[in-house]
């Protein structure tokens, strides 16, 4: 395939235009090109005798079609070429046009000379220009230099040999009750066990452009191995070993490893109690003495009016009655047999017996089974499900079940959708801008201090945006997961919901009027909807 191409003869009596068709399915001359070149080098002609040329010449049978485009002497014309170079300055194509008949060539010293004089010094393809000189293809784009793209390399990355995510929920047994006593929400380790091992970010290559220039591969994310007591860093500072034997857990990117602290009782014999590992209450934690753990806290007895806060899941097997000032907060799941008078806060999931007269919210669900599984008076929240044999109560006691992502998130989401849509309005009224200036850079044209100055603002008001719009897409898939988990949110009664209990789904809410059996409550059409299980 061969494209075709035209050629100027020059003489005393006047100026001609030779036009070659092109073979094999090449491109034909076009008039416009013609018509620039014609234009670039001063050479007279009628644009309608011209256009009706290059016709005839497209659609005659021969080779070569010739004719007159003046009567004027013209003298003869070297072979001369025009430059492109991509916007990303990793491209730069050569379009060749022949010299007029009697004309000069061009030598590929000649012309490797012109790329050096405009500072395109990396990637010359000199096979491509060797041919070409050798055997030349007018009309043609060929490509003379070529840029080196940046290797990226990868982020770093941490591998943890143990359970990261201990989600265990208590088994419902066959008599309708909750094992509260045999849960995987505990990952044991051996002393010398590896925990850990860090494999370390790839920073990758630069690359270059066709200017020489050093391109930047991507940033990448570093990673450091983040751990507590009772653990062993290696001399490379890649893999974390276990001192002890017990358990471990990784809270905030952070491992702890530690053998629990187990105690009788919390009462006066103890004190407050604050520990970095996970605890164990073999009988009762006793009123207005408090718990803090980093790991897990298992209370086999009863809690009264005191704090327990865990960085993990907190277990209580035999319940707990907070008289009105006993408060549970836990980093992942809290699991007891009865909550009453007493606040709950969960990053995970609620399960238990029942909830009397308290004030409960799970960041995932709340499920309240057994052979009562009751929900009465309080506030109970969850993101995505509360489930209930019971909810409300005949005598009339003030109840609320809410679910659903908090309103609010749904209004930063559309802050953000509209903060992203004006950033790229002025990231594309910039870019034609800079393309400008960076052609103008690149033909070796002076700038003046003033337009310098307008440029490197411009390119600074660039970055800023691109950074911008970056930040707004990761905080927006974020606040799309948390849309995305609530879509379905819904509360279930297995049994039987009384009236005046409130239900809230997301920003809408009812009151149920009249007792009602198996059914869920679920956001349709901007309501909240009553539907059958």
């Amino acid at each position: 395939m061969k494209n075709g191409y035209f050629q100027v003869v020059c003489g005393s009596n006047g100026t001609a235009l030779k036009v070659f068709a092109p073979k094999d399915g090449g491109a034909a001359v076009s008039t416009k090109e013609v018509m620039e070149y014609l234009n670039r080098f001063g050479i007279k002609y009628d644009l309608h005798l011209l256009n009706k040329g290059v016709q005839d010449a497209l659609s005659s049978q021969v080779g070569e079609y010739f004719f007159a485009l003046n009567a004027d002497p013209s003298l003869e014309i070297r072979e001369s070429y025009q430059l492109f170079v991509s916007q990303d300055r990793m491209l730069v194509t050569a379009r060749f046009y022949a010299p007029s008949v009697k004309g000069e060539r061009m030598s590929l010293q000649e012309f490797v000379r012109d790329l050096s004089l405009k500072n395109i010094k990396f990637g010359i393809r000199t096979q491509e220009l060797t041919d070409f000189f050798t055997n030349p293809e007018y009309c043609t784009n060929i490509i003379v230099a070529k840029g080196e793209p940046p290797r990226h390399g990868q982020d770093a990355r941490i591998e943890y040999y143990f359970e990261t995510d201990l989600s265990a929920k208590p088994t419902l047994l066959e008599d309708g009750s909750v094992d509260f006593f045999h849960l995987n929400t505990v990952s044991h380790c051996k002393q010398g066990e590896v925990l850990a091992k860090l494999f370390p970010e790839d920073p990758g290559d630069y690359g270059r452009s066709v200017y020489d220039e050093k391109i930047k591969p991507r940033d990448v994310k570093r990673e450091t191995l983040k751990f507590g007591r009772n653990i062993t860093l290696s001399e490379d500072r890649r893999v974390i070993t276990s001192d002890v034997s017990g358990h471990v857990t990784l809270v905030d990117g952070k491992v702890f490893v530690s053998d629990v602290l187990e105690v009788e009782n919390v009462d006066n014999a103890t004190g407050n109690i604050e520990y970095d590992g996970s605890v164990t209450v073999h009988g009762n934690v006793c009123s207005n003495f408090s718990i803090k753990a980093k790991g897990n806290i298992e209370v086999r007895g009863v809690v009264e009016g005191a704090y327990l806060e865990a960085d993990g899941n907190i277990v209580i097997a035999r319940g707990m009655n907070g008289m009105s000032k006993g408060s549970l907060k836990a980093g992942g799941n809290v699991i007891a047999k009865y909550i009453e008078n007493a606040k709950v806060a969960a990053k995970g999931y609620v399960s238990t017996e029942s909830i009397l007269h308290s004030e409960v919210m799970a960041g995932t669900e709340i499920q309240v089974s057994g052979r009562k599984g009751f929900i009465t008076g309080g506030r109970v929240c969850a993101t995505n499900l509360i489930q209930v044999r019971t909810l409300g109560s005949p005598m009339g006691a003030d109840t609320i079940v809410e679910v659903g992502a908090d309103p609010q998130v749904k209004i930063r989401f559309q802050q953000l959708q509209k903060l992203m849509v004006e950033n790229k309005k002025i990231i594309d009224s910039v870019q034609p801008v800079l393309a400008s200036f960076a052609q103008k850079l690149s033909q070796g044209v002076k700038l003046k201090p003033d337009q310098v100055k307008y440029f490197q603002e411009l390119l600074t008001t660039q970055k800023a945006k691109q950074q911008e719009q970056e930040d707004c897409m990761k905080e927006m898939q974020s606040l799309q997961a948390i849309l995305d988990e609530s879509a379905n949110a819904r509360v279930e009664v297995t049994g039987e919901v009384f009236g005046g209990t409130r239900i809230c789904i997301a920003d809408v809410s009812m009151v149920v009027k009249n007792s009602m059996n198996y059914c869920k409550f679920i956001k349709s059409q901007g309501d909240v909807k009553m539907v059958a299980l």
